[in-house]
């Protein structure tokens, strides 16, 4: 098995002992992003805005391991809160105005950092 463990300083540091991505074959697999704004180490304010980074986050960890957002074939969507529900996936239709990817979004009891949103997704490489 070929592997490639995918790290890119264009996105936040993983906050534990796990790779951003790993790339096997033409798939690339990526932990799930925080909200962690790069510049700063802290998460915004608010679930838009936390939506928002994440998937910067995890489109900067794609394009390191040769792939993008419009190359995701799966998502998956962590909320603290089910209720904010309608606001994440207005921010995301943005990110995928054509054909969306699978997703799956799941209600979490707490996650890293007391985030809003994490976000982690499987895409195939195209370089």
């Amino acid at each position: 098995m070929n592997r490639t463990i995918i790290k890119t300083d264009a996105a936040a540091p993983a906050a534990g002992p796990y790779a951003q991505a790993t790339r096997v074959g033409d798939l690339v697999f990526a932990s799930g992003q925080l909200p962690i704004d790069r510049a700063t180490g802290a998460f915004p304010e608010g679930v838009e805005a936390q939506t928002r980074c994440s998937l910067a986050n995890l489109a900067a960890v794609l394009e390191a391991g040769g792939a993008s957002l419009a190359t995701i074939v799966k998502t998956t969507v962590f909320m603290k809160d089910m209720n904010d529900f309608a606001t994440m996936n207005a921010v995301y239709a943005e990110h995928f105005p054509g054909d969306a990817p699978a997703r799956s979004t799941i209600e979490v009891a707490r996650l890293p950092r007391d985030a809003l949103v994490e976000i982690e997704a499987i895409a195939l490489a195209t370089r």
